[in-house]
Formats: C-alpha cells, structure tokens, sequence
C-alpha cells in the first residue's frame, strides 16, 4: 500500500480534475469559446511528453557511461511512453485546430515541428529493430535518441518562438498565460500534467517490468 501511494494519488487528482476540465468554469476567448477546455487535455500532453522523453534522454546517458543494458531497457520505454503522448497531443491537437482554425491541420511551424519530432522518434526505434547484437543497437540508439532529444528541443522549443505562429506564446501571439483566464483553470491544468505525467510513470514501470520478464524467460 505504502509503494503504490502515488497510484492512488493519480485517482484523487483524476477525480478533482476532471469533473471541472469537462464542467468547470472557463474563460470564453475569442475563436476557443468552448474548445478552451483541450488547454487540460492537448498542452498537458506536450508537457508530459516532454518529461518522458527528457526521462530517456537520461536513461541513454546513464547508459554510454556504464554500458548497462538495463539503461538502454529504461531509455527505450521512456520514449515509447513520450512518443505515444507526442501522438496523442497531436491528435488532440487536431482537433482543437478543426474548430479554431477550420482544418486540422495548417501550415504552422509547431504543427510541422511536432511532425518531424514524432518521425524523429519512429526512426529511433526502427533503427532499434533493425540492429540484432544487444550492446550495439543499445550504443547506436543511446547516441540516436540524444541527436532526437536535441532536435526535438531545437524544433519545439526554439524555431516556433522566432517563427510567426498560430500558436499561442509562439512567434508573437499571446501566451495563455496573458489571458484572462477562468480562476479554477490553472489549477486544473497544473494538476492535469501532474495526471498525465504520473501515468507515464505508471506505463513505464508496467511495461519495463513486462520487458524484464520477458528477456528472463528467454
């Protein structure tokens, strides 16, 4: 009980937020009105994806410096967690561009950067497949997932913010945080990356305890 303390956590905070994500009181902004409310669903998303893959990033370092295939195990699941959050933010993202912008997707510099960072991270774990001797896909992928890393970084965190852009607090549209936004909302966004963060964590120890079985058996 005392170990899965934070589990728990994830359904009282699942419980507060979510009711006022779907029901809360927002701020009816001009083009989001009611859309406003995927700011808990599609930005928390990024956010959690992030970690992750910053989680990964980690875990290929640890690895180069030790040659622990255990790292190269933890790196590889960080970011299958971190893509697959990366997919879901897209899709959201789509949608909420559906309704804001009239198509799910338009020419804009973050859209396109999200792309390639997701083809960025699918190539990593194709490059993975592709190689059969363990210590040498581990090396090559640890070297790959910190050139991915740092594309990722440059892609998301910098070109968008010095490129004119649809999106908010990107190439000089205004941030959701100069917006007059509904008091309830912070607190739910904040509280919905803490959510979807600690359900990546949840995955991925789920799915590297999977994988440990798994090479045991074999």
């Amino acid at each position: 009980m005392k170990k899965n303390w934070w589990k728990w956590l994830i359904l009282v905070l699942v419980a507060y937020a979510f009711p006022l994500a779907f029901l809360g009181e927002v701020s009816v902004q001009t083009l989001l009105h009611e859309t406003i409310r995927n700011l808990y669903f599609h930005v928390t998303m990024w956010f959690s994806m992030f970690i992750m893959l910053i989680i990964s990033m980690v875990y290929a370092i640890k690895f180069l410096a030790s040659n622990n295939l255990s790292h190269d195990l933890s790196s590889k699941i960080a970011a299958q967690v971190g893509t697959l959050f990366g997919m879901i933010g897209i899709v959201t993202g789509m949608v909420w561009a559906n309704n804001t912008w009239g198509k799910p997707w338009v020419n804009d510099p973050q859209l396109n950067a999200a792309a390639i960072t997701m083809i960025a991270y699918f190539a990593y774990f194709i490059l993975r497949d592709s190689i059969k001797d363990e210590n040498k896909k581990a090396r090559i992928g640890a070297v790959y997932n910190l050139f991915a890393f740092a594309l990722m970084f440059i892609l998301l965190g910098i070109l968008p913010r010095i490129n004119t852009s649809l999106h908010p607090g990107k190439g000089g549209s205004p941030g959701f945080g100069s917006y007059d936004l509904a008091p309830t909302m912070r607190p739910v966004f904040y509280t919905c990356i803490l959510i979807w963060t600690l359900v990546g964590v949840w995955v991925f120890t789920i799915q590297r305890k999977f994988e440990k079985a798994k090479k045991e058996l074999n």
